[in-house]
């Protein structure tokens, strides 16, 4: 089968306590549908753990408006990392998640102002309104304007958007996110200084920058659920980029990895490989997440930046009930029904 990206299912954010940052996720992002939380050790991540494998909790939520959704993740083995400097703007690795607002001044004016970082609302080069705000742990998140929504459920804010990206080589960046996750769409590029991104350490620094989205509608199950989606790239050209994660393990405090939903493992892994980005990680059939189920890799981008894939084969859509959907049995391309997407709602959090 030709392989397919779905759409961004969700970013890995490393806590130091799962429960605690769950709560805050479903206050101010609405995050409160859980579709799997598991307590397991986490065996096959061993290039990017130290060679051993680490027990961990994770809870995978979404925002049923639309968009990816957040995997939780806390180390219970050992004592998460955090980094050793303060990560700045252009540093290498995932420096911002998008989160996508359908009324940009309404969440500006309800969102919690000991977390905010903008001053006021601003406007991206390609004309779209967005701020800034961090989390408790001093993770940085870029609330934007979107039009891509799955259900009004009446919040100011949905799901996962995108990603703010830090790189060492733009050009080279660019062809990686528009070859592999199919990113060929440049919606705008520059170079220079740029008032919006002022709020942000090395903020004022000059850049070269990029906004990516993709050309076509994504195809699949939970196509529609995820929506359309961006890649910023950012290359720092007064400060050299550090890794983010250098001397430190997938899963401490941060931004871990970026999400795909996938169709076609095999074929992507063909794709990947003759790319020069070879699986680095490999299920290689099934993995079981309790209430989820799938096949899951990873690869690095041109910095190191860990881009998963999973291509799942059941997930829960009423888990009152008993009742969880089994992918594999159907047309992996075909959306599933809106008002099958929409139960999963049933499961909601409500604190």
């Amino acid at each position: 089968m030709k392989k397919e990206i779905s759409g961004i299912q969700q970013i890995g954010i490393g806590i130091p306590n799962v429960h605690e940052a769950w709560a805050w996720y479903r206050k101010n992002f609405n995050m409160d549908v859980p579709v799997f939380e598991e307590a397991a050790t986490a065996a096959l991540m061993l290039p990017y753990t130290g060679g051993k494998p680490h027990d961990r909790h994770a809870i995978l939520a979404m925002n049923m408006q639309g968009g990816g959704g957040f995997e939780i993740w806390q180390y219970t083995s050992r004592t998460p990392v955090a980094p050793s400097f303060e990560p700045k703007l252009g540093d290498l690795g995932i420096n911002i998640c998008k989160i996508k607002s359908p009324n940009i001044k309404k969440a500006f004016a309800n969102f919690d102002k000991s977390y905010l970082v903008s001053e006021q609302v601003e406007t991206t080069p390609n004309g779209l309104q967005h701020f800034f705000v961090k989390d408790p742990y001093g993770n940085p998140f870029q609330i934007i304007e979107s039009d891509s929504w799955f259900q009004d459920r009446g919040d100011s804010t949905g799901g996962v958007y995108g990603a703010v990206i830090g790189v060492s080589d733009i050009d080279k960046s660019i062809h990686f996110y528009s070859s592999i996750l199919g990113y060929d769409k440049v919606e705008w590029q520059g170079e220079g200084q740029y008032e919006d991104l002022s709020s942000q350490k090395s903020g004022k620094s000059n850049f070269k920058r990029a906004i990516l989205t993709h050309s076509n509608p994504r195809k699949g199950g939970f196509s529609p659920l995820l929506g359309q989606t961006q890649i910023e790239l950012v290359q720092n050209l007064d400060e050299k980029g550090q890794n983010i994660y250098e001397g430190r393990y997938w899963g401490d405090l941060g931004f871990i990895h970026l999400c795909f939903d996938v169709i076609g493992m095999k074929a992507l892994q063909e794709e990947c490989k003759a790319a020069g980005h070879p699986f680095t990680v490999d299920s290689a059939n099934s993995f079981d997440m309790g209430e989820a189920a799938g096949h899951f890799s990873y690869i690095e981008d041109p910095d190191g930046t860990l881009i998963e894939f999973v291509e799942t084969h059941k997930i829960p859509i009423l888990k009152k009930v008993g009742w969880y959907l089994d992918l594999t049995k159907r047309d992996a391309l075909k959306p599933l029904p809106r008002w099958m997407l929409k139960s999963m709602g049933l499961n909601r959090r409500r604190d």
